[in-house]
């Protein structure tokens, strides 16, 4: 399993055909965790950001199944980048102390794949306490 310290998309098989449709599929070969937990956002208003959080262990990966989301994120060393999900078949994975913020669009259905089960104690919601840690790590 690859595991990276940064954001970076998964591209995952697609099988099919225009006239008969599409199947992509994730396995632990192309996963860079053991899946803990799987759950999707949808009819998110396109005025509405979500995210802006960051997890102390948990990694995932977003899929926007249907629709468009812009993911922006954040690396503890500054460094931002800007990813466009679009396609059904492209993931995004995002490691563990990463800030996060999503838009999507009002069609948009967001799938995401967790590294572990949900842990409240795991975020890191108040940007402040993002930054002392980016003070603390370098």
């Amino acid at each position: 399993m690859k595991t990276v310290n940064e954001p970076y998309l998964i591209k995952f098989p697609k099988m099919g055909s225009t006239t008969l449709g599409y199947i992509s599929v994730a396995e632990k070969e192309n996963l860079p965790f053991v899946p803990q937990r799987i759950y999707w956002t949808y009819y998110t208003p396109q005025e509405v950001e979500r995210g802006g959080h960051s997890h102390l262990d948990l990694q995932q990966i977003l899929v926007a199944v249907a629709g468009k989301i812009t993911v922006t994120t954040e690396l503890l060393d500054g460094s931002k980048k800007e990813f466009i999900l679009e396609d059904p078949n492209i993931g995004l994975y995002i490691p563990k102390l990463c800030w996060r913020t999503m838009r999507y669009t009002h069609n948009a259905v967001q799938m995401c794949i967790a590294s572990i089960v949900y842990d409240e104690n795991d975020y890191i919601r108040d940007y402040q306490e993002f930054e002392r840690l980016k003070i603390n790590d370098h």
